[in-house]
């Protein structure tokens, strides 16, 4: 070998060690990335899990799931957390009956009957909703949508499930219609074609061919739009009030879990005292619902992503 081979080897071998370098790094840099948010996971799991301890030593956990009064902080004290549950999930079906059909029904015309022109305009404006801070709707349900519920049922308070419902409903549709909009869009156009082919028409064509082979993105967009329902906020705060309690009446005040953590994080109440502590049961059961949510969520895409493969 030359002595020019050499030293053109050499110098490739020493480009190839950099960049192998470089690369080591920049992998090095990813996983620290990837390590702090499961860190970060891990570390909102432990505090949850270690301040429920510390409230389920003074609190039966038999109490806590069962108990229909929830008043950890004025007496006469009970640790019910089913009036919490109770209104989340008012919410959380009330609002699923606004956004489900009305973000499906979107999601199918954008994909199926609107025009490329129109839907680059329809989508983006949709999905402007969703970037609205969620205080602003609830001063929306206070400021329009409870009025127009006393116009048609008086005796409704300002405060009431109907008008947190209807909110947050109208924030999850994007959620649902961009979601489901984008798995419908992914559904091969030979499976349509061998519709029309059969003399379907465009109704059927979306509704028999292009929704059940998009299926497993359809539900995942609900579950995943009612796991941002279980977990609103100041929306609900603001419009459905701060009354724990177990009604069927969609016209009274609720409170949700959400709702009371805030009530609780302005209050004055004490660290280390039983109020204080009911914050972190609260939260760890609010995550359970959430995590559940989330694990169907992925079960339903890998089941039905196999059946249409």
């Amino acid at each position: 070998m030359s002595q020019a081979e050499e030293t053109a080897e050499i110098t490739t071998g020493g480009a190839r060690g950099i960049d192998d370098r470089k690369n080591a790094a920049i992998r090095y840099v990813f996983f620290s990335c990837a390590l702090v948010t499961v860190l970060t996971t891990l570390g909102i799991i432990l505090v949850l899990i270690q301040g429920s301890v510390e409230f389920f030593q003074q609190v039966s956990i038999l109490e806590y799931l069962t108990g229909t009064e929830w008043s950890p902080v004025i007496r006469p004290r009970s640790y019910g957390v089913l009036p919490l549950v109770w209104g989340t999930l008012i919410i959380t079906v009330g609002s699923a009956l606004i956004a489900i059909p009305i973000g499906t029904a979107t999601a199918i015309y954008l994909s199926e009957y609107a025009d490329p022109q129109v839907r680059k305009i329809v989508k983006p404006t949709l999905e402007i909703l969703a970037g609205i801070p969620t205080i602003v709707y609830g001063f929306f349900a206070l400021s329009f949508i409870t009025p127009i519920i006393q116009y048609f049922v008086p005796d409704t308070g300002t405060f009431n499930a109907a008008a947190g419902a209807i909110v947050v409903g109208i924030m999850i549709i994007p959620m649902v219609s961009s979601l489901s909009e984008d798995a419908m869009s992914a559904v091969p156009d030979d499976l349509r074609n061998a519709a029309y082919g059969l003399g379907a028409t465009k109704f059927e064509v979306s509704t028999r061919v292009v929704v059940p082979a998009s299926l497993s993105g359809v539900i995942a967009s609900y579950i995943l739009a009612l796991s941002r329902a279980i977990g609103e906020t100041m929306a609900v705060t603001l419009a459905a009030g701060m009354s724990p309690q177990i009604t069927t009446d969609p016209f009274e005040p609720i409170q949700t879990m959400t709702a009371y953590m805030v009530q609780i994080g302005i209050s004055d109440v004490s660290v280390g005292s039983i109020g204080y502590q009911s914050l972190f049961a609260v939260g760890l059961t609010l995550f359970a619902m959430t995590l559940s949510m989330n694990l169907i969520s992925l079960w339903i895409k890998s089941r039905y992503r196999e059946e249409y493969q």
